[in-house]
This record gives C-alpha cells, structure tokens and sequence, in this order.
C-alpha cells in the first residue's frame, strides 16, 4: 500500500502555526514520525499562505529533507507554488497533487509532470464539475490517462484519484467511489489508484470508524494508496490486515512483525 502521510498540512491546526513561525522542529518531528510509520510519500502543503504559498512550501521542503529522503506529494493549486517546491527537491521521485482534466488546470500542471519527471495524481474532475456517476468518473480518468501517457509519463506514475466525496452529502458516493476504482483498476492494473480517504467521513461523527471501514473496502476493489494519516495506528492495523487478506502479503509475515513490534492495535 502507497500511503501518503497527510499531517504537514496548512489546513491542519496543529501545523499552521509550525509554518507561519517557521518552527523547524515541530515540522521534522512531525516528517520522522511519518516516516517512521510507514508512509511512502509525505503531503507537503502551504496553501492557506495566500500570497506567500511558494516561499513557505520551499522552506517545508528544505526543512524536511535535511532529515529523511522521503519523496514529497506536492500539494497545491498553484503551478507557481508547484513549480517553486519542485526546483529545490532533492529527494526521490515527488508526486504533483494534483491534476484534473479542467483545461486551465490540465495545461497548467501538465508542462511541469513531465519536465521535472515527477508521478501525479490525477483527479475524476473536468470543466463539467464534478462527476456524479461511476461511468462519468471512468471517463474521465481514461482520458487523462491517455493524455498523461501521451506526454510521456508512465502508468506506474499515474495515480487516480477517483474523488472522494462524503457520504454525508450523497449516500451513493461510497459506492460509486469503490465502483470506480475497481473498474479504473480492473482497465489498468499498472496504474495507481490514491485517493484523499478521510473525505469519505466529512462531517459525520465516529469519522475514523467510517475512514477505516472505508480503507478496507477500497482495498478490496483494487485502491493501492491514499492519503492518511499514518499516525492513527488503528486505521493502520486495518491496512496490515486487509493486505494480508488480499494475498499482499505472504505468510502474513508483514503483519506479523507488525504485530509483535507492537504496531497492531486491536
């Protein structure tokens, strides 16, 4: 599983402060507990600093690869703020988070995916809005795949999200968001699919019950990433469950040393 470690992230309470005051340690603690966690990637985010968001997401980048080389999921609506973190990565491989099929937002970021070789999640969304059916949604994605590999990126750097909306609002979008990705994954097997998970729960209660029952349904259809947190260790035995019921991981073995490390709750 390809998790995407959601906590440096501007909108966060927590972490809007740590950015706003340039607090370098509270940032690296929280990078390295991530990391150590088990994340694959770490969501960087500064967009709450209008008119500042490219210096601020520079400095999370610097700040957070002078301790782990981790690769970033770069997560911004601003091409210049995208563009500005990308110059000073020296990390492995980042993902741009992210792309739709909207034109401005298409040609905009697009440009950028394929100069710096990056991976890039791409969103079920274009200049009709947001889709409200499991076919709309494949549509979509099967055109921005087939633009992304024209341009030259590789299935296995694209990453569909197949947009995630709460349950709360629409008691179809869980199932249309699983339809989706079994039938996106089931088109394409080398892609990945990541999604925002915890958008499911939005504005209901009991949210992690709902975000960890939404995880291994997801998995089930064929969703190999997300963006979590990587932190909630319940949401994580989950996921080292569900592997291990897939046939993702041989023996158990995997979930085994998770559980005598301590790292499984129950």
């Amino acid at each position: 599983m390809i998790i995407i470690g959601e906590k440096i992230n501007s909108t966060l309470k927590a972490i809007r402060p740590a950015i706003e005051s340039y607090d370098t340690n509270t940032i690296q603690d929280i990078a390295r507990k991530q990391v150590a966690a088990g994340a694959s990637f770490l969501d960087v985010n500064a967009g709450m600093f209008t008119g500042e968001e490219p210096e601020r997401l520079i400095w999370l980048i610097n700040t957070i690869q002078e301790i782990v080389d981790t690769p970033f999921s770069i997560d911004s609506p601003s091409p210049i703020a995208i563009e500005a973190a990308l110059k000073v990565n020296r990390n492995a491989k980042p993902i741009i988070n992210s792309i739709t099929d909207e034109a401005e937002r298409y040609n905009a970021i697009m440009p950028l995916a394929v100069q710096y070789k990056t991976g890039i999640i791409a969103l079920c969304m274009d200049d009709s809005g947001m889709p409200e059916t499991t076919d709309e949604r494949v549509v979509i994605a099967e055109r921005l795949i087939e633009k992304l590999t024209k341009e030259g990126l590789a299935l296995d750097d694209i990453y569909i999200d197949p947009l995630i909306r709460p349950i709360g609002t629409g008691s179809h979008y869980g199932v249309v968001a699983i339809e989706t990705i079994r039938k996106v994954k089931t088109e394409f097997p080398e892609a990945h699919i990541a999604c925002g998970l915890s958008n499911i729960s939005f504005g209901i209660p009991a949210r992690k019950l709902m975000n960890q029952t939404f995880l291994v349904a997801a998995m089930a259809a064929g969703m190999d990433g997300a963006i979590m947190d990587p932190l909630d260790k319940k949401l994580m035995s989950f996921m080292y469950a569900a592997e291990a019921l897939m046939g993702l991981d041989d023996y158990c073995m995997n979930y085994l040393t998770k559980f005598r490390e301590g790292e499984i709750e129950v």
